[in-house]
């Protein structure tokens, strides 16, 4: 007992720790595999949003250059450029600057010097040192207006207004990370502005000045909600704004709705020192997680530069990781729960298994213990899977003999002393019959032997008998004794036929036939047996089929060897396709027998047609193939075949049609006996 509760432990603990092998192994791929799926996802929308972060930047940009390439074309400003119109033009200027919301928009001379501020109109004179005006200047020709990211010092915002250069004033504050940068790289008093630029002309297309418009960024945060709002739609997460969006000047915070520990927007904030040195330091767009003040995000950086290339500045955009770390864990969740419910299901499954293969055969060791114990009578009831309930029959009837030998042990027993006498003389007579089947054996053996060599002769004396009987037609004395020696010649050749039954190959006896009879005739033979393997047939014959110079039985044989090969195959039923069909223009027959089983592995292929190889292990002696490849050789036939491991066989005999087939071999393959007819594959 102890050895069948050890093999149930064996059966139960090599079940589990494959099931959670298995479970392990699928939960840590199928973990990685969806966590990295949603970052993915989440890095590739932040990726997209910056895309469409950048387009609302550059038509913020955009429009301001429309604007003031419009205005330049205004004839107003050919009209009243004169100093003498200089209050009018400056309402006018004033007017545009408040109805396109820039906060700077000033009027140069051909030379660059500033004519009109419209902000700040008592303060001209002074070189309006922008990058965009002096593209202008360079290129006025071309009449095209100019817009680009600049970056306006203190005291050029302080020209323009007091309020501006106030208003630009940041002052750095912690950096995003543990491991601040370590000195400022941007002067906290300029700005970022948004500019154009564009030419005036006059009547005859000289050029009379500059119309200059910017937009001040820092701490103007019409940019960045609008960004949030197209794209976040204002989406919140436990009370947080699920996406935000910044523009940096360099290092620092000049417009977001970022926001910090006591909600205020995040103004003069550095960015860490792994984006800076990516972004600002090499140029690179930053697309990865990153901690934003004080959460973290999934963010997408890339470099603002100017005109000349400069890399000023950073736009972000980036959406909180919490939302999708909660994603990933509930999906890991799930995952989990499931993995754990299918463990738990299978181990389950696995010990009422284990208890459903064990039982049956604690049944069997008891009956054996009292069968050991001289109960010859007892017998086992098991209702248990096939190869179990096989094993009990077999027990059945192993104790159901050994009850009737012991009977008859026992009553041989009882008589065993009155026949002492009578066995001991039986012994004598069975030595002396030993010693002549021992001669008679050798007799065989000498008499097959001289078969051989009589063989021969015995041709040659019937022969020459039939020639002396045609030569003393005139003597009938003589011909009754040639009559006679040539019929008792026949009967030795008869003898000797039937003595060389064991030791020579069989010939076949080729005459014109119908291949289709012979299937029919097979099929018919077989059909029992392939319906109770649970196989559909498919007999598909070719009408009109060229005649056959064979041996019927022989090919009969061939076609039941390749049927039954093909119901071995298919132990839990399939389909199975007999045809006839023409080949090679009429000069031959194909029979195709295709199955759906098990089919050859590729490296057995090759072999199957070698005496004594077979597949089948103890149920098949390995002559089947064999034999009939040697009767379709005799044919002047062959055999080609197909397989796919768990897709099924096809074997195909060609055979010469009987214009064609008349001179066949005369044996068999020289390795395997054509009498081998019940030979299995």
């Amino acid at each position: 007992m102890g050895y069948i509760v050890s093999l149930k432990t064996r059966l139960i603990l090599n079940f589990s720790v494959v099931i959670l092998v298995s479970t392990l192994f699928s939960v840590y791929f199928g973990v990685r595999s969806v966590g990295n799926t949603i970052v993915a996802q989440a890095q590739e929308k932040v990726r997209l949003d910056l895309n469409s972060a950048r387009e609302i930047y550059q038509n913020e940009l955009n429009q301001i250059r429309q604007a003031i390439r419009l205005t330049a074309l205004r004839f107003f400003l050919k009209d009243k450029s004169a100093l003498a119109h200089r209050s009018e033009l400056i309402a006018e200027l004033q007017q545009i600057r408040e109805r396109e919301g820039l906060d700077v928009l000033n009027l140069t001379d051909p030379a660059g010097r500033v004519v009109i501020r419209s902000l700040n109109p008592d303060l001209a004179g002074d070189p309006l040192d922008r990058q965009a005006v002096r593209q202008v200047l360079a290129d006025w020709q071309t009449n095209a207006a100019v817009s680009a990211t600049q970056v306006a010092s203190g005291p050029e915002l302080a020209r323009e207004h007091p309020d501006l250069a106030h208003r630009a004033e940041i002052p750095l504050l912690a950096a995003d990370e543990a491991d601040p940068i370590s000195m400022p790289t941007a002067d906290p008093a300029a700005g970022m502005v948004l500019g154009a630029a564009a030419p005036v002309l006059d009547y005859q297309g000289r050029l009379i000045g500059v119309l200059y418009g910017e937009k001040l960024l820092n701490r103007d945060n019409a940019i960045v909600d609008r960004i949030r709002d197209i794209l976040f739609q204002d989406q919140r997460f436990e009370g947080k704004e699920l996406g935000t969006a910044t523009i940096f000047l360099d290092d620092r915070r000049i417009a977001t709705n970022v926001r910090d520990a006591d909600g205020r927007r995040a103004i003069g904030t550095q960015v860490s020192r792994e984006v800076y040195d990516q972004v600002i330091g090499r140029g690179i767009p930053w697309i990865h997680r990153a901690l934003v003040v004080q959460d973290w995000y999934i963010t997408a950086y890339e470099p603002l530069c100017d005109l000349d290339d400069r890399i000023i500045g950073m736009l972000y955009v980036g959406i909180l990781e919490a939302p999708y770390v909660q994603l990933r864990n509930r999906v890991i969740l799930q995952f989990l729960v499931v993995a754990l419910l299918s463990v738990t299901l299978l181990i389950i499954v696995g010990y009422r298994t284990a208890i459903g293969a064990i039982k049956p055969i604690n049944t069997l060791m008891e009956a054996t213990r009292k069968v050991a114990r001289g109960d010859l009578s007892h017998r086992v009831t098991i209702s248990s899977p096939q190869e179990i309930a096989k094993l009990a029959e077999s027990f059945n009837r192993m104790t159901a003999d050994l009850e009737k030998v012991t009977i008859r042990y026992q009553e041989l027993t009882l008589r065993l002393e009155q026949r002492v006498e009578e066995r001991t003389q039986q012994l004598s007579e069975t030595q002396e019959q030993l010693h002549q089947a021992a001669k008679l054996s050798s007799l065989g053996k000498m008499a097959a032997g001289v078969a051989h060599e009589i063989n021969n002769p015995l041709t040659s004396i019937m022969i020459n008998a039939g020639l002396a009987a045609e030569e003393t037609l005139d003597d009938p004395a003589l011909q009754e004794k040639l009559k006679i020696i040539n019929e008792e010649a026949a009967r030795c050749r008869d003898i000797v036929r039937d003595l060389l039954q064991f030791a020579r190959e069989s010939r076949a006896l080729p005459r014109p036939g119908d291949i289709n009879r012979v299937l029919e005739r097979m099929v018919g033979v077989l059909r029992n047996q392939i319906s109770l393997h649970n196989v559909d047939l498919h007999l598909d014959l070719a009408p009109a089929l060229p005649r056959l110079f064979m041996d019927e039985t022989k090919i009969g044989q061939v076609v039941t060897n390749l049927i039954l090969n093909a119901l071995d195959a298919m132990p839990s039923g399939g389909e199975l396709w007999v045809t006839s069909e023409p080949a090679e223009g009429n000069n031959e027959v194909k029979v195709v027998v295709r199955d759906t089983g098990t089919g050859i592995s590729p490296e057995h292929l090759h072999r199957v047609f070698d005496p004594f190889f077979t597949t089948k292990g103890t149920r098949g002696t390995g002559l089947g193939l064999s034999v009939s490849y040697g009767i379709v050789e005799q044919h002047g036939g062959r055999i080609d075949m197909e397989s796919r491991q768990n897709h099924g066989t096809t074997v195909a005999v060609i055979l010469p049609t009987e214009s064609t087939g008349h001179h066949m071999n005369g044996t068999a393959r020289p390795d395997a006996s054509a009498s081998d007819s019940g030979a299995g594959g």
